[in-house]
């Protein structure tokens, strides 16, 4: 799928919050600058929206390694993992403790050896001629057979 404005990001991140719940796991790959932080800014900001809250400055947490969201009786951890060396330094975040109380979205999973059965992977891709970008999503587990091309 082309992403070739906002808006494209901002609509896929709407279908996407249509689908998530709890216990749901997102994995982001791509370069840096592609979009994956953008497309969590507005899955959490469409989320906040539905449950009738203020929206929040989403940022990236390169730094941070995790924000934590707290949507009401949904909680949203948006992980980075670009900075981490080895999977040691990533399972000492225990990223899939808690699994079905949460919505996890990571970034840079490159890392993790262990990848859970059931997830959503994104790939965010630069076009070759650099003025949009491409995002292939695939499913696994429970979302194996879910049309993520019709979104």
């Amino acid at each position: 799928m082309k992403l070739q404005s906002l808006e494209d990001t901002k609509n896929i991140s709407i279908q996407i919050s249509k689908i998530i719940k709890p216990g749901d796991i997102i994995f982001l790959y791509g370069d840096i600058g592609a979009g994956k932080t953008t497309f969590v800014r507005f899955l959490i900001n469409n989320l906040e929206v539905k449950k009738g809250l203020d929206t929040s400055e989403v940022l990236s947490p390169t730094f941070n390694i995790a924000y934590d969201y707290n949507l009401g009786d949904l909680k949203v951890i948006h992980y980075d993992l670009y900075r981490l060396k080895n999977n040691n330094d990533i399972s000492q975040l225990a990223i899939f403790d808690n699994v079905n109380e949460e919505i996890k979205i990571i970034e840079w999973p490159e890392l993790i050896e262990e990848k859970p059965i059931d997830r959503i992977e994104m790939y965010f891709k630069y076009a070759s001629s650099l003025d949009y970008r491409l995002i292939r999503i695939k499913g696994f587990g429970k979302w194996n057979n879910h049309k993520f091309h019709e979104i």
